[in-house]
């Protein structure tokens, strides 16, 4: 970590007939670090990443990445920048192999541009070079022996695995995945939450929206909690356990896992 942040947050706002869903004044994601986004349902946690990935719109605020101001650009554009998103369902294409999935993600394809299309002579030795890269990883999230099969074949875990395999082949700086571990069954949870933890070694900040307060835990360099849609909490799991606020908002459901958290 470099106490740089990748991230800032400032004064976002969003409603829904008249009903605040996001009202966060500050969010700082540290360059480097892992730092998971917690709360009850209904908190405005999806809907705060969908404002800074740039698939909703807020009534008001901003938001700078590495020190730019990207308030209001489109997704695709922020993912060209290098904040890239994951969700919770996993998305694939299931009739492309896992390979196409994962060589797809490779940016600024010469092959793509129509005026180079078909000059394939152009693009061929990029094109193995980025199929080279979508092997190397696939083999590290583990489906090296799926490499040729189509993704819709793929369980629900191993699409996750797939789709952050995808995610890195993009060379992000920041991913921010919504609820990494949602349907993952427990024989694939520590490979994937192993992945996870080595990003910030290949220079990729972490944000992820996250129930399992195991898993949290485990993983986060720093916790901000939300309530309905305000910050409630920000600190080290240790801190944010301890956190009367947040044991408030858990009551009934996850001030066990809460205190966990501390041990």
């Amino acid at each position: 970590m470099t106490g740089e942040p990748c991230l800032e947050i400032r004064n976002i706002e969003l409603s829904f007939g008249g009903v605040v869903a996001v009202d966060v004044t500050e969010i700082a994601v540290e360059r480097g670090s892992i730092v998971a986004l917690i709360g009850p349902n209904g908190a405005g946690k999806t809907t705060l990443f969908n404002v800074i990935t740039g698939f909703q719109r807020p009534d008001s605020g901003t938001w700078l990445f590495e020190g730019q101001d990207v308030s209001g650009r489109s997704a695709f554009a922020l993912a060209r920048a290098g904040m890239v998103r994951t969700f919770q369902t996993a998305r694939v294409f299931p009739r492309l192999t896992v390979l196409d999935n994962v060589v797809m993600a490779a940016q600024g394809q010469r092959g793509e541009l129509l005026r180079s299309a078909l000059l394939h002579w152009r693009w061929r030795g990029e094109e193995a070079q980025h199929e080279a890269r979508a092997r190397e990883l696939i083999g590290w999230a583990g489906l090296g022996d799926k490499t040729d099969d189509f993704a819709g074949t793929l369980s629900g875990g191993q699409r996750k695995l797939l789709e952050l395999a995808r995610a890195v082949m993009c060379a992000p700086t920041l991913l921010m995945l919504d609820e990494p571990m949602a349907g993952v069954n427990p024989a694939l949870r520590q490979a994937l939450l192993a992945k996870i933890t080595e990003l910030p070694s290949q220079g990729i900040t972490v944000m992820f929206v996250e129930h399992d307060m195991d898993v949290v835990s485990a993983i986060s360099d720093s916790i901000v909690c939300m309530a309905e849609g305000r910050v409630i909490s920000v600190g080290t799991p240790a801190e944010v356990a301890a956190d009367p606020r947040v044991v408030e908002a858990y009551l009934g459901r996850s001030s066990a896992d809460l205190r966990r958290m501390d041990q």
